[in-house]
């Protein structure tokens, strides 16, 4: 099982992320509602950071033309796209700025999860995640269990360490982000244990 830390915004929790070989990083760069939203000046400091294995994940909300050529200039691997796309528009997205998707699917009931199918041929990866964009709500991750797709299945919303067993048994990636945090700051200790919990799954898998 692979991890994102998503919601960086300091150079010490990226590099902390990195060190510890952090599958993918988390940048919220148009969604000023979130305190983990980060300035674009802020962002060209921190995907400046050497990534080594790690990936880098822009977080975009309904990005308008404009800000798609805007952060298309960052260093990063990912767009995770907020928004109503499909197949063809993500299309256009990845052939004009040469970048992996993120697809993205906000979870309130079961229904919600099968608009993967809309989307999954132009994503690399498909985040079901939870309605609650700045605020990590729970939903029932029993609902794409049994979903087989070529995308890697990516799940956020109350991720927290007493699931991560469950989840490796259907889940290819976590994204976590308030449970890395103290008083909604990311917290490196967290972090670290985090990691290793994540680690040890994996040598038991």
């Amino acid at each position: 099982m692979k991890l994102k830390v998503c919601g960086l915004s300091n150079s010490n929790e990226v590099e902390a992320c990195v060190d510890n070989e952090v599958n993918y990083c988390g940048f919220i760069l148009n969604y000023p509602k979130s305190h983990r939203y980060i300035s674009f000046n802020r962002a060209q400091e921190l995907t400046k950071i050497k990534k080594k294995n790690s990936m880098y994940v822009g977080v975009l909300v309904n990005p308008s033309n404009d800000e798609f050529k805007k952060y298309s200039k960052l260093n990063l691997d990912y767009f995770q796209l907020y928004g109503d796309y499909n197949h063809e528009s993500l299309k256009k997205i990845k052939q004009k700025f040469k970048i992996n998707i993120i697809s993205a699917l906000q979870v309130k009931k079961k229904e919600d999860v099968k608009k993967y199918k809309n989307i999954q041929h132009e994503s690399e990866i498909i985040l079901w995640d939870s309605s609650g964009y700045e605020d990590s709500l729970s939903w029932d991750y029993n609902w794409i269990e049994d979903i087989s797709i070529k995308a890697e299945k990516m799940v956020a919303g109350n991720i927290t360490e007493d699931k991560l067993y469950y989840l490796s048994k259907f889940v290819d990636t976590v994204d976590v982000s308030g449970a890395l945090e103290t008083n909604k700051v990311k917290d490196i200790i967290k972090i670290k244990k985090f990691i290793t919990q994540i680690k040890k799954i994996n040598n038991e898998n």
